[in-house]
C-alpha cells in the first residue's frame, strides 16, 4: 500500500474535533451550555482567536448555536451539514497573512503611486463612503480599494494574491463570525483607517503607509475578537500582544460534571 503524504491539522480544528467528540461521546448533552470562550482557552492553553475559530466552525456544522450575551450551547445534531474541509483557513489566521503582505505593500505603494494609482484608490474610497454595509457592494469595493494599492507596484502577482486572500471572506468561517460583529458603526471606523492609509500613501510616507495598513487590519481582527458569549470583560483583547500558537497538540479541556451536563450549567469566573 502506498504512503499518503500528512498534512498537519489546523491548531482550530484539532480542538473543534476534541469539543465534537465530548458533544458526541454525551459529556456536554444537548442543551448545555459549554464552558465560555476564555475558560476554553485557559483548559486548552491556547488563545482565544483560536478557541473562537473552533467554535465558528462547529457552529457553521450545526453542532452549537452561538447566543451573544448568553453562551455557547450544544444543539441537536440531526439537521448538522456535513463538516467542511479542514484546508478552510480560519478567519484569523487570513487577517494575519494580509496584516503581514499588505503592509509591506502599501509601504512600497508610498514611493512608487501615480496620480492615476492615486485616482483609482480615491474612487474605490469614495463609493466605500456611499454604499450600505454589511452587504455584497461594501465588499466589492473595499476589495477595489485593496486591489488598487496593490496595483500601484505593477506586478500581477501581487495584484491576484491580495485578490485572492481577500475573498477567503466568502468562506463560511469569516461570513459567520462577519455575521455577528459587522455592522455600519464598525464600517464608518474601518472607513476612518482606510482614507488613513490612503492619505499616507498619496503623501509619500512610506512609514506611516505602512503602519497604517497594519493597524487597519490588525483592528479588524480585534473587532472580531469581541466577546460574544456569557463572560463579564472589558474590552477586546489587545492582538499586538496575540499569544504565541505552538504546532503541539492542545490539552483536553476539562470535562463538566455529570450535574453540569444536565443543567448545561458552566462555571463563571
Amino acid at each position: 500500500m502506498p504512503l499518503e503524504a500528512v498534512e498537519a491539522r489546523r491548531l482550530y480544528r484539532q480542538i473543534a474535533d476534541q469539543l465534537r467528540s465530548l458533544i458526541d461521546s454525551g459529556e456536554y448533552a444537548v442543551g448545555s451550555r459549554l464552558p465560555t470562550e476564555r475558560e476554553l482557552a485557559d483548559q486548552l492553553r491556547v488563545s482565544r482567536p483560536t478557541v473562537r475559530e473552533a467554535l465558528i466552525a462547529l457552529e457553521v456544522e450545526g453542532r452549537v448555536r452561538i447566543r451573544v450575551g448568553s453562551g455557547i450551547y450544544v444543539i441537536d445534531p440531526s439537521d448538522a451539514t456535513p463538516t467542511p474541509s479542514a484546508v478552510i483557513e480560519g478567519p484569523f489566521e487570513l487577517l494575519r497573512a494580509r496584516e503581514f503582505l499588505e503592509s509591506a505593500i502599501a509601504e512600497q505603494a508610498a514611493r512608487v503611486a501615480t496620480r492615476d494609482d492615486i485616482a483609482r484608490i480615491d474612487a474605490a474610497l469614495v463609493a466605500m463612503e456611499n454604499v450600505a454595509h454589511p452587504g455584497e457592494a461594501s465588499m466589492v469595493h473595499d476589495r477595489a480599494f485593496h486591489i488598487a494599492i496593490a496595483g500601484c507596484l505593477g506586478n500581477a502577482v501581487l495584484v491576484r494574491v491580495v485578490g485572492e486572500l481577500f475573498d477567503q471572506r466568502l468562506n463560511p468561517y469569516f461570513a459567520q463570525l462577519a455575521h455577528y460583529f459587522e455592522n455600519p458603526g464598525t464600517w464608518r471606523t474601518a472607513l476612518g483607517e482606510h482614507r488613513a492609509v490612503r492619505d499616507a500613501i498619496a503623501t509619500r510616507q512610506p512609514t506611516a503607509a505602512r503602519d497604517a495598513m497594519r493597524d487597519h487590519l490588525a483592528h479588524s481582527q480585534e473587532r472580531f475578537a469581541q466577546n460574544f458569549g456569557a463572560e463579564s470583560t472589558t474590552g477586546s483583547p489587545a492582538m499586538r500582544k496575540r499569544t504565541a500558537r505552538s504546532g503541539a497538540a492542545p490539552a483536553k479541556p476539562k470535562r463538566p460534571s455529570k450535574k453540569q451536563a444536565k443543567s448545561g450549567s458552566a462555571r463563571r469566573r
